[in-house]
């Protein structure tokens, strides 16, 4: 699923909030099956991310059309995907809120979760490779990278 925003909301228990209109088929699989999965990708996965975010699987199995190996997930045996991507979470959704209708917020507790260990290092993320950096779509086909580290002080 491509949704257009995901956060973190708790750490303890680990909780995230992923916003995706109401009209959308992972919605749907998400509201049916009560969990869905996150992967956070990277710049190798460019590409791919536009790819399955410009068209609903409805029709198709996105992973099969574009040519994206996944693995289960161990929890949920929810599809994850490792190749070009630097995280993923499988999430159990929480019970409906508000926020879910009238804002398109979801809320999912993290049951499982792997990162690439390249990048996060002792709990926190580290992007010292430019190739390494997390993707964030700006809409249009249109990304940006994390970028340069400031440290406050």
């Amino acid at each position: 699923m491509a949704a257009a925003w995901s956060m973190p909301v708790e750490f303890e228990p680990p909780r995230l909030a992923i916003v995706l209109d109401k009209t959308t088929w992972s919605r749907e699989l998400i509201e049916r099956s009560g969990m869905f999965g996150i992967v956070i990708p990277g710049v190798a996965a460019t590409n791919w991310t536009y790819a399955v975010g410009s068209v609903s699987g409805r029709e198709e199995d996105k992973f099969n059309c574009y040519g994206i190996p996944v693995i289960k997930g161990p929890v949920l045996g929810l599809p994850m995907i490792e190749e070009k991507c630097l995280a993923w979470m499988e999430c159990r959704l929480l019970p409906a809120t508000s926020a879910q209708e009238k804002y398109d917020t979801l809320f999912g507790e993290v049951v499982s979760a792997a990162a690439d260990e390249r990048v996060f290092i002792e709990g926190r993320w580290q992007f010292d490779d430019d190739k390494l950096n997390t993707l964030h779509h700006l809409g249009a086909g249109t990304f940006v990278t994390s970028g340069k580290k400031i440290t406050a002080g």
